[in-house]
């Protein structure tokens, strides 16, 4: 098989088996779910609040990753979508808008970054390596052990070149992996990934593509919301960005968050009090169980908690203690933005840990805030106290705890969503015109 096809077949497979394993423990009655998906199929998008401030924040493609997390950070956003700058007078959206940028991207390239630095600061020159100063190409990324999308973009060869010709190279014999780079580089991790070429100059297009979390599927706003809350759900979006149909501006930004704050705001209806009402058991939440959690010792570096993210596609990790893991803390995957936005404070890798990391941002950092502290809930809390938990403290994710602090569970807000909808036979190509596997490889 080939290998994009494998990727596609891998992506619907994953949705598939996750939706199939929420709708098969809800225990919901069936004439309930019957009328809730009915709702939400009435309900048009257009209906739907627009983002706050009123208009969407855009990136344009050229922008620098740095300045990326910049606004991305001073807008209080998880993501933006990213603009064309050679189509600003196009009127199709498929010229105007290249995709979505977020954090999930940027720690991607973070990780890889931290790879190939620690690779180009390890050699002693650039023959200890395999490849000359000015040599580009995946045939230099492999010859210093890259792979992925950083080894197709052939910016390893080129790193390698920069460090040399700016003399910093260092200690030989260093791993390549991202951790160990955090280990051993201390300072001049952050001079070549802020202050050497190509990574100061690397800018949000050119990592666009390689590091993809999900593909840029505009809805328009005369779509349903079941289209939108399948798409961050069943289908694993973030978000969902609106168009008018005929026009390709953006017109709304749709995220799994301001869904769940938007079911927050039914508190009082009839429908949603009598499921909210419900013990979490009920909807077979928590779907990971305890077995399942991925989490990060507190004594662990904290690249390595990035690391652990982008390894198992999650955007957060509870931080824990000892062979129970009793929580202490949590880091989500937007925190990467204090290591870029603020190198100053963890310049000494060589010792730094999650709980140090996490220490140094709540008393050092007040200026671009503090890391949230870990929502939790029980196993017989109920579905509406989940929802309100998520949506007052604007988190994606509550961990589901037992006796001590224990992690036994987590929920995430595409789990909350879940549990209010099913998919009718065909709809994805029913609305979109393509199938699912289509839509997964856009």
């Amino acid at each position: 098989m080939e290998q994009g096809k494998e990727v596609k077949y891998s992506a619907l497979s994953n949705c598939e088996s996750y939706f199939e394993r929420i709708q098969s423990t809800k225990k919901l009655p069936k004439f309930l779910q019957e009328t809730l998906n009915d709702a939400f199929a009435r309900i048009p998008v257009s209906s739907f609040p627009g983002v706050p401030g009123g208009r969407v924040i855009e990136i344009p493609a050229d922008t620098t990753i740095a300045n990326a997390v910049k606004i991305l950070s001073e807008c209080n956003i998880l993501s933006a979508p990213v603009t064309n700058p050679n189509a600003k007078a196009s009127m199709n959206w498929r010229d105007r808008y290249l995709g979505i940028v977020d954090y999930s991207a940027i720690i991607l390239w973070v990780l890889e970054s931290a790879e190939l630095a620690a690779a180009a600061l390890s050699a002693g020159s650039a023959t200890a390596v395999g490849v000359g100063a000015g040599a580009v190409g995946a045939i230099g990324a492999l010859a210093l052990g890259a792979t992925g999308p950083v080894a197709v973009a052939g910016i390893a060869a080129a790193a390698v070149g920069a460090a040399m010709a700016g003399g910093v190279a260092v200690n030989k014999g260093i791993g390549k992996d991202a951790p160990t780079a955090a280990d051993n580089l201390g300072e001049d991790f952050y001079k070549v990934l802020l202050q050497e070429e190509p990574f100061k100059s690397t800018t949000v297009q050119s990592i666009l593509k390689s590091y993809r979390w999900a593909p840029f599927l505009p809805v328009t706003l005369d779509n349903s919301m079941l289209c939108v809350l399948l798409l961050l759900s069943k289908y694993r979006l973030r978000n969902v960005p609106v168009i008018e149909s005929g026009k390709p501006d953006i017109k709304n930004y749709i995220t799994q968050s301001a869904v769940v704050q938007g079911l927050e705001r039914c508190r009082g209806r009839d429908w949603f009090d009598c499921i909210a009402a419900r013990p979490i058991s009920d909807l077979g939440l928590p779907f990971v169980s305890c077995n399942e959690v991925i989490n990060i010792q507190s004594n662990e570096l904290i690249l390595e908690a990035f690391k652990r993210m982008r390894d198992n596609h999650i955007g957060g990790l509870p931080v824990v203690e000892g062979p129970k893991k009793r929580m202490v803390g949590n880091i989500s995957i937007r925190d990467i933005r204090y290591l870029l936005l603020k190198p100053e404070l963890f310049s000494n890798f060589r010792k730094l840990t999650v709980m140090d990391f996490i220490k140094t941002v709540v008393t050092l950092t007040q200026d671009i805030g503090k890391l949230a502290p870990p929502i939790t809930c029980k196993l017989d809390s109920t579905l509406g106290f989940v929802i309100h938990s998520l949506a007052s403290k604007s988190v994606h994710r509550i961990y589901v705890v037992a006796g001590d602090d224990e992690v036994v569970g987590v929920i995430t807000l595409r789990d909350v969503i879940s549990c209010f909808i099913f998919e009718p036979p065909n709809y994805i190509i029913n609305n979109f015109g393509f199938s699912a596997e289509e839509m997964l490889n856009q």
